[in-house]
Order: C-alpha cells, then sequence, then structure tokens
C-alpha cells in the first residue's frame, strides 16, 4: 500500500515545463480502472438478439448496463457519499463510472483507493472497491522558497499541517507558485516535493522550487502591415527590453491591443526564447479607425412657433483622428444640434506615454447651450494607468460652469421667485475605472465592458445682477456636490452571426439644493431612443437595454432593441418620476461612401404616447479611413 501512496506522491510533485512560459504542475491522473488491476476486464457476454415483438422502449432496457461496488463493510457508509450511476448506456460507461469513483476518492485524501477487481455477470459489472485510508499532511515545509513568495502563492501553514492530503489543493499551489516564477523572469521554472516522509498516514515533505535559466525580455517584433510605432506599443504594453520575463505581460497583451480601435489583432502574442532571451512577435494590422459621421434627424415639432414647421432636423457631425503620426495620440470634436435653438459641442484630446510613462493624459471640452436660458460649460482634465489587469483608472479634475444667457437675464428682473436656471460653479475632483475585455471595439460578438465613475467637489452659486438679492436668502451657495456614474454591457453570442445585447447605465446627482441647469440630459438615439434629445432633465437616471443582433457580414447587421429607463427629477418645485420605454429596429451595412444606419424607434413616457405619429427616425452614414 505504502508504495502505491509514495508512486502516488511522486506523480503529484512531477512537473511538465512548456516553453514559452507555459509552466504547468502535472496533476495525478489514473487510468480506468486503478492500479494493481490495469488489464482489461473481460467483456461482458453479447446480449440475446433482441425480440422483434418487443417494444423499441423494452428493447433499450434489453441492452443496459449496471454497475455493483462491493467494499468493505466499515467503508460503505463511506460510500454512499459519492453518487454514482449503477444504471448505464453501454460497457464504456459502466468503466467511467468506476474511474470516477475512484479518483473522487483520491481527491478526497484516499491516495490508495483502487479498483482492485472487476468482472461481468451478464449485464452487471460487479468490481471489488478499495478504499484505503484517509492521508494527511503532517507538515509541509518551505524548501528554497523565500516566505514572501510562498505568502503570494497562497501558502498557508495552517492549510497543510493536520489537514487532508487533497491532490487538488497541492496542485494548486504548484501552480501558484510556478505563476510567480513566471513573473519574475523564470518561466522554465518547476516545483517539486523533496525529503518526503510517509508515517502511517502522515505526510511531511518540503518544497523546492528549480527556477532554472533566468529570461530577460529581448524586445517586440511588428508582422503585419501597421504604421504604428513600437516604441509606443513597447510603453503600451510595459514590454521593456532588458527586465525580467513576465508571462502575465504576454498574456495581457492580447486584451490590451484589442482596446485599440485603429488595432486588429490577427493571432495571439508568440514568444520565442534563444539564448535566455525572449522575443514577443505581435501580429497586427491596421484597422480604418479615422471616422467622420453625419447623422440627420426628422423629429416632429410638437408646439411649432411662428414662422416654424412641423417637422424640425436635427444633426450630428463627428470628426474622430486616431493614432496621429503612429504614436496612439487621438483628437475628436463633436458637434450636435438639437433644435433649432439649442447646440451641443464636445471635443477631445488623448497623448499616451506622457513624457515616457506608461501614463496617458487626456483632456474633453463640453458646451452646451439651452436656447435662450442657459450655456454651461464643462472641461476636463485626466490622467489615466492602463494597469496589466485591473483595466483602466483615471484620476481628474474637473469644472463645470452654468451661467444665465443675456436674453433670460432681461426677463428676470421682476421675479419675485428664483428661476429654474441659477448661475453656478462646480469644482471636483473623481476617480474613473473601466474594465473591457470585448473581442472587438467596434462591432462586438462577445465580452464584458464595465465603467464607474465617482466624484466630489465644491458647487458655488452665484449672485446673478439681475435677480433681486433677497432671492438668495434660503438658498445655500456653498454646497458638496456628489456625482456617480456607472455603465455596464454584455455581449452574447447566439446561434450563426447573432449577438444578444444587455447594457444597464446611469448617473446620479446628489446636492441640498438642484437648479434644472444642473441637471444630466437624457433622450434620443445616444442614451433614450424613440424620444427627442435631450428630452428629459433628471438627477438621477437608469437606462436598460436589450438589443438583439443579427450580423449579415463583418460590420452590417440588422437589430431591435428595447430600451427601459427610470427618471428622477429633485427640484424646489417640480419633483417627479417617470419609467419610458422605447421601442425599434433598424439596419447598419456597408456601403461605397461609409457605413449606412437607420433606425426606426418610437416612445411611450407621461407626456408621451406611443403611437407613429410620434415616431422617430435617425439615419446617417459613418466614413471610417
Amino acid at each position: 500500500m505504502y508504495a502505491r501512496v509514495l508512486v502516488f506522491l511522486l506523480l503529484c510533485g512531477g512537473l511538465l515545463s512548456r516553453p514559452g512560459g507555459g509552466a504547468w504542475a502535472q496533476t495525478p491522473t489514473l487510468p480506468v480502472p486503478n492500479q494493481p488491476a490495469l488489464q482489461t476486464p473481460p467483456l461482458p457476454p453479447a446480449p440475446a438478439r433482441p425480440d422483434s415483438s418487443l417494444t423499441r422502449r423494452a428493447q433499450r432496457a434489453a441492452v443496459r448496463k449496471f454497475v455493483r461496488l462491493e467494499t468493505e463493510a466499515a467503508d460503505r457508509a463511506l460510500l454512499r457519499r459519492y453518487r454514482y450511476r449503477t444504471a448505464v448506456p453501454d460497457s464504456l460507461a459502466a468503466f467511467r463510472e468506476v474511474r470516477d469513483v475512484v479518483l473522487a476518492l483520491q481527491a478526497d485524501a484516499y491516495l490508495t483507493a483502487s479498483a482492485d477487481g472487476m468482472r461481468w455477470s451478464h449485464d452487471t459489472l460487479r468490481v471489488q472497491l478499495y478504499v484505503g485510508e484517509k492521508f494527511r499532511w503532517a507538515r509541509l515545509r518551505n524548501g528554497n522558497l523565500g516566505d514572501g513568495l510562498m505568502t503570494r502563492a497562497g501558502y498557508r501553514e495552517r492549510l497543510f499541517s493536520g489537514k487532508p492530503f487533497e491532490p487538488n489543493e497541492w496542485a494548486r499551489l504548484q501552480q501558484n507558485l510556478l505563476t510567480e516564477a513566471e513573473n519574475q523572469g523564470y518561466p522554465f521554472a518547476a516545483v517539486r516535493l523533496d525529503s518526503l516522509q510517509l508515517q502511517g498516514g502522515d505526510i511531511s515533505g518540503r518544497v523546492v522550487l528549480d527556477r532554472g535559466r533566468v529570461v530577460l525580455f529581448d524586445s517586440i517584433q511588428l508582422v503585419g502591415k501597421t504604421k504604428t510605432k513600437k516604441r509606443f506599443l513597447t510603453k503600451y504594453l510595459q514590454i521593456f527590453p532588458n527586465q525580467p520575463y513576465n508571462q502575465q505581460r504576454v498574456d495581457a497583451a492580447a486584451r490590451l491591443l484589442r482596446q485599440l480601435p485603429y488595432l486588429q489583432v490577427k493571432a495571439e502574442p508568440e514568444v520565442r526564447f534563444a539564448q535566455g532571451r525572449a522575443r514577443v512577435y505581435l501580429l497586427l494590422e491596421d484597422r480604418p479607425s479615422n471616422q467622420f459621421d453625419a447623422i440627420v434627424g426628422v423629429l416632429p415639432n410638437a408646439t411649432p412657433g411662428p414662422g416654424q414647421k412641423k417637422v424640425q432636423l436635427t444633426g450630428d457631425v463627428t470628426i474622430n483622428l486616431r493614432n496621429l503620426s503612429g504614436g496612439g495620440k487621438q483628437i475628436g470634436l463633436q458637434w450636435r444640434k438639437l433644435d433649432a435653438l439649442s447646440q451641443l459641442l464636445d471635443a477631445h484630446y488623448v497623448h499616451p506615454n506622457f513624457f515616457g510613462t506608461p501614463l496617458e493624459l487626456g483632456g474633453t471640452f463640453n458646451l452646451y447651450k439651452q436656447s435662450n436660458s442657459f450655456l454651461t460649460l464643462q472641461p476636463r482634465l485626466q490622467v489615466t494607468y492602463p494597469t496589466v489587469q485591473a483595466g483602466r483608472i483615471s484620476f481628474f479634475t474637473e469644472r463645470r460652469s452654468s451661467r444665465l444667457l443675456a436674453d433670460t437675464a432681461n426677463s428676470l428682473k421682476d421675479l419675485t421667485v428664483l428661476p429654474p436656471n441659477i448661475d453656478s460653479q462646480y469644482n471636483s475632483y473623481g476617480l474613473d475605472y473601466n474594465w473591457n475585455s470585448l473581442d472587438d471595439l467596434l462591432f462586438p460578438r462577445r465580452g464584458f465592458l464595465a465603467a464607474v465613475q465617482g466624484a466630489v467637489g465644491t458647487k458655488r452659486i452665484t449672485k446673478n445682477s439681475d435677480l433681486n438679492d433677497t432671492l438668495y436668502n434660503r438658498v445655500p451657495l456653498r454646497t458638496t456636490q456628489v456625482t456617480l456614474g456607472l455603465r455596464l454591457e454584455r455581449y452574447y453570442r447566439i446561434g450563426r452571426g447573432g449577438v444578444l445585447l444587455t447594457r444597464l447605465r446611469g448617473e446620479s446627482l446628489v446636492n441640498e439644493r438642484l437648479f434644472l441647469n444642473d441637471m444630466f440630459r437624457i433622450g434620443g438615439l445616444a442614451t433614450l431612443r424613440g424620444f427627442n434629445e435631450y428630452a428629459f432633465y433628471a438627477n438621477t437616471y437608469g437606462v436598460g437595454t436589450v438589443e438583439y443582433r443579427q450580423f449579415t457580414g463583418a460590420d452590417s447587421y440588422v437589430f431591435v432593441f428595447a430600451d427601459q429607463g427610470y427618471l428622477r427629477r429633485d427640484l424646489e418645485k417640480d419633483r417627479g418620476r417617470d419609467a419610458p420605454t422605447g421601442l425599434g429596429a433598424g439596419l447598419s451595412f456597408r456601403t461605397g461612401a461609409g457605413l449606412f444606419q437607420f433606425v426606426y424607434s418610437v416612445g411611450r413616457s407621461e407626456n408621451q404616447k406611443m403611437a407613429l405619429s410620434n415616431s422617430k427616425i435617425h439615419f446617417g452614414i459613418t466614413s471610417r479611413f
């Protein structure tokens, strides 16, 4: 029996290595059934030819096989804990059931468990099962590893002292040690169990790590047609020459590269080792990513004024230039006309590898003009650190200033209460976190995206000279304001060419006194379809989306969707709740001029009925070059 245990432990302590860092510990595997009964038992007697007069169900029952496990009386209660099928469709399935029971016993520290005898009796496989003694760790000592390495690998002395010897737990420790070694420059390391001692059912030994030769990164090599500079990718992936080899960075390279919209990953990165050096090959190609969009919206004008038409046009023009000069820089501009008098302007700039560091410096600017009521400016500066596994972490500062326009100010002199809009400034500092595992950034088929944002700052209300000063008496002019945001997206493959998108997004603004121009504006093609652009004011909102896309090509698809929103508006004299719903369908396909998109949607809310007369149509062409 002890000879079996020693062989088993040697198998547990063995290790196989893969060139390129994929080292792994060999977990014990056993034939069917376990030693010593290695020879195949005699075949069961051939079943009698079924009578044609029997029903099909009776014929199937006639050829079934049965498994009977026989063990010592003291082990029968233990065996009842393990579920196995006593009736199986064929003899191969019977052998598999016996193997699974033996492996389950060994995984629970019964290392000498085995099927010692098997014989067929007509249609029944009778097995003499030996359970044996349950083995325990007496002590697992640290051989030549540092205490820090053992701790990072998950070693805890209490888990390997007086506890059952579970091969899976030992294999997990081996794998964790190998992972730590791979990330410290030893991709060909091996872990083994040394000074093995067996006293009764107690096992003791030492963990020994054979590190092998230290390996350093040599360089990255670009294979394919791309203008992206090697210097930029070296810093972006954090794979620097003459640094210790790190398998974690190699594994994360493909995921990080897929987050760049101007690159297409043709294959997983390859690593080649030679003379203590590791060279990483990236198979990449440029993809059209520079963007020019022009979208026209046709919306009904519910309350046309003098000289206005019953139908109004909206517009959206977007320009994005990415990977300038092959260095990953990005610049973008978006202008939107929401209605006859309201406009929106967004601009952004991204500068990666700021001063030669992995940090990414970015800036955004937002301008929003609401008819003749108010003007809001919102510049933002942020620094982003793209981590290897934990996504992208950004620290930002933002200044939001809103002021009443001159036409509005002239009508404020005779007011006896504060107007719904107010002059204010909000300076905030915040943290933004993004995680992206999408298989394609532009046309994802599967993957997950998460974005969480939080900011806190001071809001100051500025007194307007056109308003009576006494109107501000009960208004806190300096308060603390908190802004929260969340976005979650998940893509699922369904059948051939089908993709199901589920999305949840929302924001919340927390402050003692809110005004209309402090609120979030939602509605329209980008947030809640079936409604006019920026149709809703809300200080807290959430929008859930379910969308099914049927792809007919690499970037062409038809889709149907449903948007369900929840809105809350907490103004001093205007508190309300709403749960608008948007439904619709559309299509997107490639043309010679670019990607054409058409969306038809209808919506229902407290102020809008779901009717064809209130439907919204958006269409446009996105040109990528």
